[in-house]
């Protein structure tokens, strides 16, 4: 995992895309949650190694994509070669087969340890999509893919601007409740890299995103989460018209589950505290009092709105 300071790699990026494509970037992920709360902090590291960059809105995506990728390999960005699918696909490609689109600036070595890339996805098409959907993206040098989920609309739902660079990043809470969307249940399937050594359970490492959300929330003096809430209902009602109360009522599953389980909550505890909250000695008690704050303080209150 790369140690990476938060308002370095943004400025990095921000300059290095093109300027008339920061309007449809958003940053999510550790980077987007690190930067909300250690902001302009040049002491605070977070140890990440995917800069996810979402493509918004989802009928341009491909252009954009196309426009962001061709003026990073033209500045010498190198693709990263790991992994099943890396070679660029041809028009027969089947679109889950096809690279995404994942760079390492010129000056990093991808063989150091603090090496960083950005990875380039896309909101879903349709508030119907389920699941994993690529959209194909054809440049010089072959076929490639944008990946989106189908929650993903969620981050990109009313971003934060950082002026001075130009370019967006997901709110905390809207991330926090992507992934409680995606893992309604503990899934079996693990990372298909380690994480500090370890083969995580991809559902443990995103709830666990949710706790670190929440603990750093804390941090700043905030231990009423009940406005969450009502940021949620929104969210819900612009992306998921027709599901939102369904959503609502489901929302908290997973991580009641995550909560419940000592097994799956130490794989949490670990992501946490050698990623976000790499800076912070917190305890697994920390993380579960936070984790029923959050399902006291904001679900119970989104499935009360919904009724």
């Amino acid at each position: 995992m790369s140690q990476i300071k938060p308002v370095e790699i943004l400025k990095h990026v921000a300059k290095a895309v093109p300027t008339d494509c920061l309007e449809n970037i958003v940053i999510i992920g550790s980077l987007a949650a690190a930067y909300a709360y250690f902001g302009d902090d040049d002491k605070i590291f977070v140890r990440t190694k995917d800069i996810d960059c979402l493509l918004k809105p989802f009928r341009v995506a491909a252009e954009k994509g196309q426009t962001i990728t061709r003026q990073l390999l033209d500045a010498g960005w190198q693709p990263r070669r790991l992994g099943k699918h890396y070679n660029p696909g041809t028009h027969k490609t089947p679109d889950d087969e096809l690279p995404a689109i994942r760079l390492y600036p010129p000056e990093i070595d991808p063989e150091e340890e603090n090496a960083w890339f950005i990875e380039l996805l896309t909101e879903p098409e349709s508030s119907k999509n389920q699941g994993k959907k690529w959209t194909r993206m054809i440049i010089d040098e072959g076929h490639y893919g944008l990946p989106s989920y189908r929650y993903l609309s969620v981050t990109a739902f009313m971003p934060e601007k950082i002026d001075q660079l130009g370019i967006y990043y997901a709110r905390p809470q809207m991330m926090a409740l992507a992934n409680m969307l995606e893992h309604s249940e503990i899934k079996p399937d693990r990372m298909s890299t380690l994480f500090d050594g370890r083969a995580i359970k991809r559902s443990n490492k995103d709830l666990g995103r949710i706790l670190a959300i929440g603990y750093l929330e804390e941090e700043k003096g905030i231990r009423d989460f009940r406005q969450w809430a009502y940021d949620w209902k929104d969210a819900l009602q612009s992306c998921f018209p027709d599901e939102w109360k369904t959503l609502s009522v489901n929302a908290g599953s997973g991580l009641r589950a995550l909560l419940d389980s000592g097994e799956d909550m130490e794989e949490a505890h670990y992501t946490c505290v050698y990623g976000l909250l790499s800076s912070y000695g917190v305890s697994q008690g920390d993380l579960l009092e936070v984790g029923e704050r959050i399902l006291g303080d904001t679900v119970d209150i989104l499935i009360k709105l919904e009724s």
